[in-house]
């Protein structure tokens, strides 16, 4: 059985870097919501944002890097 100390470890420096990025190389996540694929539908009431493509390129990211790790 694993500790689940080391996944709140991880969990914590992941936000921890995420935060870093985002703080001082704003630029590195620009692409986000911005590729062919991502819907946004603006009407004078309201907006809707659906990034479909993004969150599938995070997905295979995430996939191999925990592939990666597990083995």
């Amino acid at each position: 059985m694993e500790q689940p100390g080391k996944w709140l470890m991880l969990a914590g420096a992941t936000i921890v870097t995420l935060g870093f990025v985002l703080h001082f190389a704003p630029w590195l996540l620009n692409w986000f919501g911005k590729l062919p694929g991502d819907i946004r539908i603006e009407t004078e009431r309201s907006k809707v944002f659906i990034p479909i493509t993004s969150m599938i390129v995070v997905s295979i990211v995430l996939s191999v890097i925990i592939n990666l790790f597990r083995k």
